[in-house]
C-alpha cells in the first residue's frame, strides 16, 4: 500500500500536524524524516521492517551496511538515519558541557555515548575544576587495565596540561559486570597515590557497564 492509499487522516504527516509527534510511532516518526518509499513499498512499511529487524535500541549504533540491509534503505537514507543519532548524540554532549559532578550517576550519565567501542576497555579521565565541572576528558588507554600499561605520568601530565584541580578515572567492562578486578583495584591505588603527591586528588574511579556502574569512593576504596 502506497501513503498515497492510505485514508488522509490516517497518514504521518497529517495525524503529526493535527495531534502532534507523540501520537506517531517510531516507524512513522522516521517515515517523517525519511520520506518516500520505493515502488509497490510505502516508507513506514520500510522503517517498520528496520525497527523490527535491529530493534529501536540499536538503532543509533548500526552502520552504513547494516542500515541497507534492509529493503529500501539506500546509502542515502543510511546517512540520514546516523545522522539524525549524531546530531541527538551532539546535544547530549552541549547539554553535558561543565558539568558539575556531584555523585557516580552523574559520571555514568556523562559517558553514555563517549566510549567510542564498548566491546573493548576503554580507560577515560575526566579533569575537573575547582568547582568539580568537568573541564574535558581524555581516552588513555585501549585494552585490560593492568598498572604495567598505565603510567602515573601520562596520566597526570595531562591534568596538568588542562590545569585541572581533581580527575576521575572512568573505565568500562565491556562484559557489563561493573564489578572491580584485582587490577583495577591497583591501578586505582596507583594513581591515588600519586594525585597526593601532586596534589591533584583523585575523586573517584567509576566503572561503567550498560546500565549500571561501580564506583569507588561510594564504596570506600579510595583510601
Amino acid at each position: 500500500m502506497r501513503i498515497h492509499d492510505i485514508d488522509p487522516e490516517n497518514r504521518p504527516r497529517e495525524r503529526f500536524l493535527n495531534s502532534g509527534p507523540a501520537s506517531l510511532s517510531p516507524a512513522e516518526l522516521l517515515a517523517i524524516i525519511l520520506r518516500s518509499g520505493t515502488p509497490g513499498r510505502n516508507i513506514v512499511d520500510t522503517c517498520q521492517e528496520l525497527i523490527s529487524k535491529f530493534s529501536l535500541e540499536r538503532l543509533p549504533g548500526l552502520s552504513l551496511q547494516e542500515l541497507q540491509a534492509v529493503n529500501g534503505i539506500g546509502e542515502a537514507k543510511a546517512m540520514q538515519v546516523i545522522a539524525i543519532f549524531e546530531l541527538h548524540k551532539r546535544l547530549h554532549y552541549t547539554r553535558n558541557t561543565r558539568l558539575r559532578v556531584q555523585s557516580a550517576s552523574d559520571v555514568f550519565e556523562y559517558m553514555k555515548g563517549r566510549i567510542p567501542d564498548e566491546t573493548r576497555e576503554h580507560l577515560c579521565i575526566l579533569f575537573l575544576d575547582a568547582k568539580n565541572r568537568i573541564i574535558r576528558h581524555e581516552v588513555v588507554s585501549v585494552g585490560t587495565l593492568t598498572a604495567s600499561l598505565i603510567h602515573p605520568r601520562e596520566i597526570f601530565k595531562a591534568a596538568i596540561r588542562e590545569s585541572a584541580n581533581a580527575v576521575i578515572l572512568v573505565h568500562n567492562h565491556p562484559s557489563g559486570d561493573v564489578q572491580p578486578s584485582s587490577a583495577d583495584k591497583q591501578v586505582t591505588t596507583i594513581l591515588k597515590q600519586a594525585g597526593n603527591l601532586l596534589q591533584i586528588d583523585l575523586l573517584d574511579h567509576v566503572i561503567v557497564g550498560a546500565d549500571d556502574w561501580f564506583s569507588f569512593r561510594d564504596h570506600s576504596m579510595l583510601s
